[in-house]
């Protein structure tokens, strides 16, 4: 299997994502600022969104060390609700 490359694109309606360079399909992640939060960066969105896919990758990093990602134990798991964290 060949390694992968990926970039971080602005996209036509100024979502930042993250995709494979050889790839068009759709992005591994999408980062959308709401147009307060934009004025709030004063330009700088993109290294934030840099900041948050870098942080992103090294927190999977981190849990997948801690995970057995066995199949039987996934499906076990029960749904639970989704929070925000500040």
């Amino acid at each position: 299997m060949s390694p992968s490359f990926f970039e971080i694109v602005q996209l036509s309606n100024g979502d930042y994502a993250l995709r494979r360079v050889d790839d068009d399909s759709a992005p591994l992640v999408k980062i959308s600022f709401s147009e307060e939060a934009r004025e709030m960066m004063e330009d700088r969105d993109m290294n934030v969104a840099k900041a948050m896919i870098a942080a992103g990758i090294e927190a999977v990093g981190n849990v997948a060390h801690d995970i057995d990602w066995e199949e039987d134990d996934i499906e076990a798991i029960d749904p639970q609700p989704s929070y925000t964290l500040h």
